[in-house]
């Protein structure tokens, strides 16, 4: 296998969006203080201040419970009497070079992804990370109940990578990182894996993750003895990341968000 693949078996993603489907439950309803969160108007922080304050009402009511449950989609939300209008959906793939943190700011003076957006995207937020060292597929979106459904680990959406690890990766050893190795007390596991390139000095492995653990594949590698050199993600649930350039990025598609949607 020569090129690096462009997409993964329908049945593998679909799979994983009705499992998700199977695990939602309840009427829908969430805390008053996480609403406007989950509908990118507003932070929790900022929510809660505006509660306190007697300033946000909910249907024509002002309500000052942060517990008081409301579903996000339906009801209507203003401020100081003025309507909240959520914002029109924008979700976007980027192509994330090595060498950038995926952080709206760094401290240590780095690369972040937002040089590499325009100022009208610096208000969407990635979905997940990817570590400073690891390139590829990056979703950024302003729709929080979109992201939150793709990152619930319950939900367990599929990630695609090619990793490049020192030494060969024998038969035992693929075996083990499917049955799972523990690391400080985390269970890491591949739910599916598939050959490359196996040699003495390197192997390159696509490797299919279902929960996005802290830096799980570079644990999980190096917890069976071979050490990441290089580490793409080539695909994340439905999206994936084909022949989109480096540090470039791409609006996802209708049919992209329709996969994509709870």
């Amino acid at each position: 296998m020569n090129n690096e693949r462009k997409s993964k078996a329908p049945s593998v993603w679909q799979t994983a969006k009705d499992k998700a489907r199977e695990n939602a439950s309840g009427d829908g309803t969430v805390p008053l203080v996480r609403a406007l969160s989950k509908l990118g108007l507003a932070s929790r922080t900022q929510t809660q201040q505006w509660i306190e304050a007697g300033r946000l009402s909910v249907n024509g009511r002002i309500v000052k419970d942060p517990k008081f449950p409301v579903v996000p989609e339906s009801d209507k939300f203003a401020l100081d009497g003025n309507s909240l209008q959520q914002q029109q959906r924008t979700c976007i793939a980027l192509h994330k070079p090595r060498g950038y943190v995926t952080t709206r700011s760094d401290e240590k003076g780095r690369k972040t992804i937002y040089d590499l957006l325009s100022p009208e995207l610096h208000t969407l937020h990635a979905v997940g990370r990817l570590d400073m060292q690891t390139s590829g597929l990056l979703l950024m979106t302003n729709d929080t109940k979109l992201s939150s459904f793709l990152t619930e680990p319950v939900n367990a959406i599929p990630r695609e990578y090619l990793v490049s690890v020192d030494g060969k990766v024998s038969d035992d050893t693929i075996r083990q990182m499917l049955e799972g190795v523990r690391d400080d007390g985390e269970l890491l596991k591949a739910s599916a894996i598939s050959v490359r390139k196996l040699s003495g000095k390197e192997s390159h492995l696509f490797i299919t993750l279902h929960e996005g653990k802290n830096r799980e594949l570079r644990r999980l590698c190096k917890s069976v003895g071979h050490e990441v050199n290089k580490l793409k993600r080539l695909a994340f649930g439905a999206v994936v990341l084909g022949e989109l350039e480096s540090g470039k990025h791409r609006a996802l598609t209708a049919a992209e968000l329709t996969q994509l949607s709870p």
